[in-house]
């Protein structure tokens, strides 16, 4: 018994050893797969935002000009067309791109197969060639080579360095692991820049619903649109369920269309005074994207909260995860910035590479203003230093998102996207300015003086359409002026 209890105790010595190897090893020794820049996987390579390229302006030569220049520096020699000993195929109205000299100084540089060269500015092109009509050329910050366009996708245009001498593409290269099964194609290896040809920074920020009925009421009152609204925003009835609460209850027989168009109406008198009210954010923004259901086909909702107070300052719906509607809804929340950003300005996203491509454009459209850097938190655990540190941001914005589908999930998706942004921006009013927070000592986030009067709901939301009503006068006002 003696020998069968010391065995026991010497394998549970071991077990404990082995237990802190196990431990020591995961904390100081870097795993094989822990080997990358940023993230400890190689597929986040391919989501990675390269810096800017350098733009370099494209003049236009004179080719007066470099004749001149051309007699000056060979002694007085003068430069002469070309003496051709055959027929040339060049017609006689071709002039070059670059420096618009013309036909007689033009060489076939390879034969019949279309490339010409230019003998005052030696530059060699064909007659169908395009590049010499842009204003810039877009040039790699590492090598200084010519970008070149390999991919047109919907919004933007897809830039990409293909120098193998590039510094960028050697240092991608050592790090590609030979045991890869796919070698190669697993990694993002060449500088990459994505051009947009649509300007989002001029797009409207307002969606508003169409088709709103008035305020004009022939059977009903404010009173019981008020009541539809607490209903269906605050208890997250369904619009039929609303529909049959008004009745079980108070006896009202309101169709669950009739609701809807309260909705709208509502929605558009309300959202005016939630986007411009001023929330006096802080230092620290988060922001993520979350998917909902718009017929049956996934479509996503995207946030951008103030971390100190947790108010919703930046939204948006859209039928594509892109990095239009990232921009969107950051102007929508920088707005409350004045569009000037603060000393110590801080914005924490996840790994998704929209975020560092809007701030990218930012920075394009509004320079040094409006420059700053994405905190990006990757992955469910704390495995470096950034995510553990910034981890508690990340969970604010993850808790808004299942607050919202909580109260989305009884829709069973939405029959359009105007009905997603009605209800969003409704639901970003309540969010805002209605609802109780456990955070906030049960109180609303923003405290606003004119809905302190209210003793129930319905009157606060009657005393909301009246402020959104109030903000499209103000609005209205100074558009005039």
């Amino acid at each position: 018994m003696d020998i069968i209890q010391l065995l026991l105790s010497i394998i549970n010595d071991l077990n404990y050893e082995k237990r802190w190897l196990l431990s020591f090893i995961c904390r100081y020794i870097p795993l094989k797969q822990w080997a990358y820049d940023e993230t400890h996987s190689p597929k986040y390579q391919k989501f990675k935002t390269d810096e800017l390229p350098r733009i370099i302006p494209l003049e236009k030569k004179d080719w007066q000009h470099l004749r001149r220049e051309y007699q000056r520096t060979h002694n007085g020699r003068e430069l002469r067309p070309i003496r051709r000993r055959s027929e040339c195929s060049i017609p006689a109205d071709t002039r070059c791109p670059c420096c618009n000299a013309p036909s007689e100084y033009l060489y076939s540089n390879n034969g019949s197969k279309g490339q010409l060269l230019c003998k005052v500015c030696r530059t060699m092109f064909s007659p169908q060639d395009n590049r010499f009509h842009k204003a810039f050329e877009l040039r790699c910050p590492f090598c200084g080579h010519a970008l070149v366009p390999v991919k047109d996708r919907k919004f933007f245009v897809v830039w990409k360095c293909v120098n193998k001498n590039c510094s960028y593409y050697k240092d991608n290269l050592k790090k590609v692991d030979p045991d890869s099964p796919n070698g190669r194609s697993d990694y993002k290896l060449h500088y990459i820049y994505r051009e947009f040809n649509v300007d989002f920074f001029r797009m409207p920020l307002e969606s508003l619903p169409k088709n709103a009925s008035s305020l004009r009421f022939r059977k009903y009152d404010a009173n019981i649109m008020g009541l539809c609204l607490t209903l269906h925003i605050n208890l997250g009835l369904s619009l039929r369920k609303t529909s049959q609460a008004l009745m079980d209850l108070y006896g009202f027989k309101v169709s669950h269309q009739q609701i809807a168009n309260y909705c709208k109406t509502a929605a558009l008198c309300v959202k005016p005074f939630v986007d411009h009210y001023d929330y006096k954010p802080g230092k620290a923004f988060v922001a993520d994207e979350t998917y909902i259901k718009i017929r049956g086909v996934h479509s996503f909702v995207w946030f951008i909260m103030d971390a100190a107070s947790r108010s919703i300052l930046g939204y948006q719906v859209s039928d594509n995860r892109g990095v239009g509607p990232c921009i969107m809804a950051m102007r929508m929340a920088f707005e409350k910035l004045k569009n000037k950003l603060p000393e110590g300005f801080l914005f924490v996203a996840d790994g998704y590479s929209a975020y560092p491509l809007a701030a990218q454009q930012f920075f394009l459209e509004f320079g040094e203003r409006m420059k700053f850097e994405i905190t990006q938190v990757i992955g469910l655990t704390n495995d470096d230093a950034v995510s553990t540190r910034y981890r508690p941001y990340k969970q604010l914005i993850e808790r808004l998102n299942r607050t919202y589908r909580a109260s989305y999930r009884h829709t069973n998706g939405f029959d359009g996207i105007e009905g997603a942004n009605y209800e969003l921006s409704l639901w970003v009013a309540y969010y805002n300015f209605l609802r109780p927070h456990k955070s906030n000592r049960y109180k609303v986030l923003n405290d606003v003086e004119e809905l302190r009067n209210a003793d129930n709901m319905p009157g606060k939301w009657q005393l909301m359409i009246y402020l959104g009503q109030q903000t499209i006068l103000q609005m209205q006002k100074q558009s005039a002026s």
